[in-house]
């Protein structure tokens, strides 16, 4: 199959997943596949493979035989993940947008906190662990179920399992020393959510760098897979709407108005819809 097509095929397959989990690493991929046309997802499909192959390995021998905890779980993900395959956050060029493709993420071994969880996640999941994004505001953490226990890791962060002590670090660096955990910090967020979150970081790029060509590229591809996120309609119309492309921006904001759940969003884009007809005349 063509990569492109199998791309669309692979995204478009998960607009009626809701919150289930799925092949995230292999979204993830198809994802990337846009920015790169022609390149093929064999080996970067090999590579999956093996991240799952060496936790094994890695299991069965730091502990034969014995019992495992889920402080041992989650060392053993951070050494096969930083320590064998040198997986780290990108500090140094943090918004370079391969930091979001996540084939350049496997060839670079550096990416955004978002990339690097997919791939934790991944392999998380290989061992039958449950394994999820977190609801952390600025900086994404994956949550580890296994062994009976929970920890929290930070996979920008060499997969370091962080306390709550070293969460309200991480808070106040990010969002100020008067901020609070909250409760909803540690929700779990669907599969679908995480790959949002990695466009997204795609999508604000484009914006900040006037490639409104691209954003609305990006804005398309995830729509294959989340055509029921309300936001993505708005930014597709005003996106159109720029460009001077008054019919495509009508249809999308036609379709935010059929979504959109606030009668108040909802009065204001049939406004606005009102005016761009009138354009049209």
């Amino acid at each position: 199959m063509e990569s492109g097509t199998e791309a669309n095929a692979i995204l478009a397959g998960l607009a009626t997943c809701g919150a289930a989990p799925f092949d995230i690493a292999g979204a993830g991929l198809a994802l990337a596949s846009f920015d790169r046309p022609g390149v093929s997802f064999s080996w970067y499909r090999r590579h999956l493979s093996e991240l799952g192959e060496a936790l094994t390995e890695t299991l069965a021998d730091t502990a034969p035989g014995q019992d495992r905890d889920i402080a041992g779980c989650a060392m053993a993900l951070a050494q096969v993940m930083a320590g064998r395959f040198g997986y780290q956050g990108d500090e140094l060029t943090y918004d370079d947008m391969q930091n979001a493709n996540l084939m350049r993420v496997i060839e670079r071994r550096r990416g955004l906190p978002v990339a690097l969880g997919i791939l934790y996640i991944h392999t998380a999941r290989s061992q039958g662990w449950q394994a999820e994004g977190l609801n952390f505001p600025g900086h994404f953490l994956i949550r580890l179920q296994a062994a009976g226990g929970r920890a929290i890791l930070d996979p920008f962060h060499g997969g370091r399992a962080l306390e709550a002590v070293d969460l309200r670090q991480l808070l106040t660096a990010i969002a100020g020393q008067d901020a609070t955990l909250l409760p909803d910090y540690y929700e779990p967020v669907p599969d679908r959510d995480i790959l949002l979150r990695l466009q997204n970081n795609i999508l604000l790029r484009a914006m900040r760098q006037g490639e409104f060509e691209r954003a609305l590229s990006v804005i398309a591809r995830m729509l294959l897979f989340a055509p029921d996120h309300v936001p993505l309609w708005r930014e597709s119309a005003l996106i159109n709407a720029r460009l001077e492309r008054m019919g495509a921006a009508i249809e999308a904001l036609e379709r935010f108005v059929e979504l959109a759940p606030s009668s108040t969003e909802r009065h204001e884009a049939a406004a606005l819809l009102q005016a761009w007809r009138g354009r049209l005349n």
